[in-house]
């Protein structure tokens, strides 16, 4: 195992999380029935998300917080769903990587669960 420092970290960190995200029976259909994600387009912006997040690349532009709100107006996003998007994130980094960067991607996951889930929960 090893600590995360670049962006190829990053992209191995984005493609197995979301390997785990669309095999998910709790989540799986959000991305594929609900949101009908483009993973063509939708990974190289998650890869530049976590590698502003993680490696300060100033790669993202973007607005997560409206993505999600509109997306809760079609389905559920509950605790139920936030609470299986984090674990599966944290299963993630655990199987992946070690170090101050794998311990900050998971605060930083969890900061932004909470925040997502408070945001859609008042709105």
């Amino acid at each position: 195992m090893k600590e995360i420092k670049s962006r190829a970290d990053v992209v191995l960190l984005v493609n197995t999380f979301y390997e785990k995200v669309n095999a998910s029976p709790v989540l799986g259909y959000i991305f594929s029935d609900v949101a009908k994600v483009d993973w063509e387009k939708h990974l190289p912006i998650m890869y530049s998300f976590w590698a502003n997040v993680l490696l300060e690349e100033q790669s993202y532009e973007g607005n997560p917080m409206k993505v999600h709100l509109d997306l809760s107006r079609k389905t559920t996003l509950s605790e139920k769903e936030f609470s299986e998007w984090l674990s599966l994130f944290t299963q993630t980094v655990d199987e992946l990587f070690v170090g101050s960067k794998a311990n900050e991607a998971k605060t930083r996951a969890g900061n932004i669960a909470r925040l997502m889930m408070h945001k859609i929960q008042v709105a």
